[in-house]
Order: structure tokens, then C-alpha cells, then sequence
């Protein structure tokens, strides 16, 4: 679809938070102020948007654009000026609403950090006829949710069809080890999906159904991924993980939107390594420091240090025939809530710029891994400190 000259790449909004502020930091330290990569930070302060300007050392020229979640008017104007619009502005279920509209009107590409999959499951079932015919690329869950585990499945997929001449059936995604802090955004937008269970009994369904994102299909029962139990393939004991949740679902409408190569049988759980039998609970949430038992709030985050010094490692499972397996790992070099995930969603943005072609990835609503996944296995190791590796 030919589309006039966009003033803008890549327009980052939210970029007063502090996730948004890291994706403005990432963008200016990997693409330069305004050369290669034209982009601008939005948000709905201008003297904010400023301050956040000076505060990463960008030039005075950076653009601005002001435009708040609510004026759908100036969402549609900034949507209409960009090709790929970054938002960081959660949780998105309260603040996100208005700009995926506009996105889906303009035919402006869209990324972001949602986890929240009862709203995921909105915007699919109201914008994707939209930005099919506009041509908008519309890809959620650009983050630790989901990209580590969607990229993950899909590589060691790739791997069990050299290894075994077909994809796996089932994949076990097992986190081994995660050090860092879990987002304020994160929690508020965890917080906020509590909520509205609690007014809607049908947002509790859904968030306990693994295929509340691929409508009209519903494929077989899958693993308990809650109960602690010894997985001798893993060699440990697993509990729950807290993300899983939205993992699961991310997954499944991967293979959904690719066409079931994974076959409609395909079953995948994820769960969290544990270093022996759990006393109490299964293990949800371990690896997260919430510093004193406060998580922080939006738009607060940790220092530079404290986020290179946090890391992640997971290990991917993929079972063949006969007993045969491949293990493949996807490993973090910074913590995942916020180091990680910046560089991320810059990434995802990038690559819908020069990476994706819309004639091979069309308008509508997306996942990392059905729409980014070749581009992403490259830009990452290269880019993010993000690697996928097979393991012996």
C-alpha cells in the first residue's frame, strides 16, 4: 500500500515515563538525534516531554508532539504523521484504547508492552478488519511480555524441524534463572486486569483460556502449568510463573496467524525452575526484586546499574519422536522489566521500518513472533544483548 511521506519513522509515546524515557535514550544512543531514523517523542506535556528531551542529552531539534490518550483528534494527527508509533502509556487497558484506533485509521504501524490480554483481546476483535484494509501493523505484547518466549517457541520450532523433520508438538518453556525488577507499569496493568475480572465475570474466563486470541479456534487441552511437579526433562522441579498467563496466549495466536505450523494439536506450558520441592505456592513470581516488598510505581524504575546488572535465562524444550529432544535457550544481558524490554520494542519498531515488507506482513493485528520473528532472531543478538542459542 503506497502511503505520502510520514515526517517521522518512529514517534515514541509515553516518552516522559520512565520505560518511554529508556526507548527515547535507546533510540538516540543506536540511530543519533535525527539522521538515519527520523523520530520524535510524544506524550501529553510538552515542558515534560522537554525536560525528558534535555535530561538524555538530545538536541533542541528533537520533535515533539503532544497528544493525550484521551483527545482522539491529536492521536489520529500524530498517527497520521509516523510509520510505526512505540507506546509505552499503560496500562493500556485505561490509556491505550484511543491511539490503537487511530494507529488502525491512519495505517500507522504500532508496538507495544501490553500484557494485558483481556484487552488485547478487544482491540483484536474491534481494529483488525480496520487495519487490515488501512494496512496498519498492529503488534502487541513487544516486551519481556512477550517476545523472550514467543521468539523462544519459534526458534526452537525452527531447530525441531532441522533436527527432527517436523515441529514439535508440545514445547516446555522453563525459566532457569531471572534477576531484575518487575515494572510499575507491569503491576498497575496486572492490577487494573484484576480489577476489571472483578466487574466482569467473562474477563476471568478468558484470561484462563490459552486460546482467548486466536477467534474461532480452540485447540486441546493443555499442560497444567500451575501445580509443582519434577520435570525430569527439565531437571528440576517447576512452579507457576506469573507471566505465563499472557505468554501462552501470545504463543498460540503465533501459530494461529502463521497457519498452524505447529500443527492445531500444538500444546505449550511455561513454568519457573524451582531449586527443590516447594514448601508453599509454585513459585510464581520468583526472580523479581521488588526492593522492601514495594513494587515500583509507574513511571519510577530502577538505576543504570541496578538494570545491568539484572539478567534472564530460559530454556526451551521441544519434544520429537521417539523421545528425542532440542533445547534452546533465550538469555538477557540486563533485567527484564526494563533494560531488556526498552531495547526490545525499540528493536520491533525498527524492524517494522526496514525490515518487514508489508506485502509479506499486511496490515492487522500481530504478534512478535508471526510477524517479526526472522527480523528479531537477527537484530536482537546484534542489537539488545538478547541470544538465542541451541544447547547440547
Amino acid at each position: 500500500m503506497t502511503q505520502a511521506p510520514k515526517d517521522f519513522d518512529i514517534v515514541v509515546y509515553g516518552a516522559t515515563g520512565f520505560t518511554g524515557r529508556l526507548v527515547a535514550e535507546y533510540l538516540l544512543n543506536t540511530c543519533g538525534a535525527f539522521g538515519l531514523v527520523k523520530w520524535a517523542m510524544a506524550g501529553r506535556s510538552a515542558d515534560k516531554l522537554a525536560e525528558v528531551r534535555d535530561l538524555i542529552g538530545a538536541p533542541s531539534t528533537l520533535p515533539l508532539v503532544v497528544a493525550d490518550a484521551s483527545d482522539e483528534a491529536a492521536l489520529l494527527a500524530m498517527a497520521a504523521r509516523t510509520k510505526v508509533v512505540i507506546t509505552t502509556a499503560g496500562p493500556y487497558q485505561l490509556y491505550g484504547s484511543h491511539l490503537v484506533a487511530a494507529c488502525a485509521e491512519a495505517g500507522c504501524d504500532y508496538v507495544d508492552l501490553a500484557g494485558e490480554s483481556n484487552w488485547i483481546a478487544e482491540m483484536i476483535g474491534q481494529h483488525e478488519a480496520a487495519a487490515k484494509s488501512s494496512g496498519a501493523r498492529l503488534v502487541f505484547s513487544c516486551g519481556f511480555d512477550s517476545i523472550p518466549f514467543d521468539l523462544g517457541v519459534w526458534f526452537a520450532q525452527r531447530e525441531a524441524v532441522k533436527g527432527f523433520g517436523a515441529p514439535a508438538q508440545r514445547v516446555r518453556g522453563r525459566v532457569r534463572g531471572m534477576n531484575g525488577t518487575l515494572s510499575g507499569g507491569t503491576f498497575a496493568s496486572g492490577m487494573a486486569t484484576m480489577m476489571a475480572a472483578q466487574k466482569d465475570p467473562s474477563v476471568g474466563v478468558l484470561l484462563g483460556n490459552p486460546f482467548a486470541l486466536t477467534p474461532g479456534f480452540t485447540g486441546p487441552a493443555q499442560p497444567d502449568g500451575d501445580t509443582p511437579y519434577e520435570d525430569t526433562l527439565a531437571g528440576a522441579w517447576v512452579g507457576s510463573f506469573m507471566m505465563a498467563g499472557i505468554n501462552t496466549k501470545t504463543v498460540h495466536r503465533t501459530n494461529f496467524l502463521l497457519g498452524h505450523p505447529w500443527g492445531e494439536d500444538f500444546q505449550y506450558d511455561e513454568m519457573m525452575m524451582l531449586p527443590g520441592p516447594p514448601k508453599s505456592g509454585g513459585g510464581a513470581g520468583a526472580g523479581f526484586d521488588f526492593g522492601g516488598g514495594a513494587p515500583p510505581k509507574p513511571g519510577e524504575g530502577p538505576s543504570k546499574e541496578a538494570r545491568e546488572a539484572g539478567n534472564y535465562d530460559i530454556l526451551f524444550i521441544a519434544e520429537g519422536p521417539d523421545g528425542k529432544t532440542v533445547r534452546a535457550s533465550v538469555k538477557g544481558d540486563m533485567d527484564p522489566g526494563y533494560g531488556s524490554t526498552s531495547k526490545m520494542l525499540s528493536e520491533a519498531a525498527l524492524a517494522l521500518v526496514f525490515d518487514v515488507d508489508d506485502t509479506v506482513v499486511p496490515g492487522g493485528c500481530w504478534t512478535a513472533g508471526a510477524a517479526l520473528a526472522e527480523a528479531l532472531v537477527s537484530r536482537l543478538p546484534a542489537k539488545a544483548g538478547i541470544t538465542f542459542e541451541v544447547e547440547g
